[in-house]
């Protein structure tokens, strides 16, 4: 069975720190970092000022420029590898620098479970990952305000310039005084990368060329400079109009101590548990179905609140949602089989994260008001009953 593009490359990068590690070789100190080839590039200026911050140097290698941010600007440095012997190389070498935590992980499972960064770098790293899967990550992992900082592949040494598709393509990755490894690389263009970006909620603020020195290399990177805005942002629908049955849909709040249950779809966006109602189907019951579907969680239906009717449209159809309130239920959410959204916390309202699923985004606006969530407009028809805002009432 062939390899996924991410699972070759981890395999390449295995390869290519255990052939320097047998080899002892060891990199130069930097006291600047080097985005380009040759050492081109702005140094630690795109960062901005990094003294106490949180930063992140994800495909940190060596973690050479980790250790110069922790050293020499106060930076508190997470150092993340998914080579187990590029971070052997350099807990060897760093082991007890103040300020740098080094880690192997892979860089998704990573950015889903760690506290939001100042600052999340990467220097040439970007292009080994599906952007769909590693963009959304990235944007929950800043917090709002927080700058991303990377360099992608553009054209490489022999002239090979960037593709206008998301897809993987193969690149040979140089062992010195050994033979060549292929990776994968999404090497996109400027545009797409921007594209891609701004789809998952997040500003590019710049985007500069960077050029081999040397008149016989073609290699070519371009370095992002990226913000996560300060407010919440959503994602819109798909343009493709739903089938007429999805034309009404529920979405349900479940609030506890730990905040609000989220899931993430496949997609990349954060929803509230929920779904299309099927025909006949009593509101209520489509909550309680749509819950034990993607979450496995039991709530009986006399526990539902139903807040209102959210219209809004996708292209010539009428889109009505549904946002209701469970204040009773049983059980621990977890992943569902066959569902297309997984990965259920509970989010505190103060920390939510960036790129809700639109609807999600209307219904939690309306429950709260006051969350600084960014969507586009629904006209919000309450029910007689007012909003339910209680905390967790979960049965044991």
């Amino acid at each position: 069975m062939t390899d996924t593009p991410e699972k070759a490359n981890g395999i390449a990068w295995r390869a290519y720190g255990a052939h320097h590690l047998q080899r002892g070789t060891q990199p130069a100190e930097v006291d600047r970092v080097d985005w380009g080839p040759g050492s081109t590039g702005p140094g630690d200026q795109p960062l901005g000022d990094l003294g106490g911050k949180r930063v992140l140097d994800l495909g940190c290698g060596t973690a050479r420029h980790a250790a110069h941010l922790a050293r020499d600007h106060g930076a508190r440095v997470d150092a993340v590898d998914a080579s187990a012997p590029q971070i052997e190389r350099a807990r060897a070498r760093y082991h007890q620098q103040p300020g740098l935590t080094l880690a192997v992980a892979d860089a998704v499972a990573h950015l889903q479970k760690c506290a939001p960064y100042d600052v999340i770098y990467s220097v040439h790293a970007l292009p080994y990952i599906d952007p769909h899967r590693l963009l959304p990550a990235l944007a929950t992992a800043l917090k709002p305000g927080g700058r991303l900082v990377f360099t992608v592949l553009h054209t490489n040494s022999l002239g090979g310039g960037p593709g206008t598709s998301v897809t993987a393509r193969p690149e040979t990755l140089r062992l010195a005084g050994g033979e060549d490894v292929t990776v994968q690389m999404w090497v996109l263009s400027s545009a797409l990368w921007e594209e891609l970006l701004v789809e998952y909620g997040l500003e590019v603020e710049k985007v500069t060329a960077l050029d081999a020195p040397e008149a016989n290399n073609h290699a070519s990177y371009r370095l992002f400079e990226v913000r996560r805005p300060n407010r919440i942002s959503s994602r819109p629908r798909t343009g493709r109009p739903p089938h007429a049955h999805a034309a009404l849909g529920v979405g349900a709040v479940l609030h506890g101590p730990d905040g609000v249950l989220l899931g993430r779809h496949r997609l990349g966006t954060w929803e509230l548990p929920g779904g299309s109602v099927e025909p006949g189907e009593p509101l209520q019951q489509a909550v309680v179905r749509e819950l034990a579907e993607e979450t496995g969680l039991i709530a009986d239906a006399a526990d539902v609140r139903l807040m209102g009717t959210l219209l809004d449209s996708v292209g010539d159809v009428v889109r009505m949602t549904v946002g209701a309130v469970v204040t009773r239920w049983h059980g621990e959410p977890a992943d569902q089989d066959a569902e297309s959204v997984g990965t259920w916390r509970w989010w505190p309202l103060n920390a939510l994260p960036n790129g809700l699923f639109v609807c999600s985004a209307q219904i939690l606006t309306a429950w709260q008001p006051t969350l600084p969530i960014v969507h586009p407009p629904a006209a919000f028809t309450p029910f007689a009953d007012p909003p339910v805002n209680s905390v967790d009432q979960r049965c044991s």
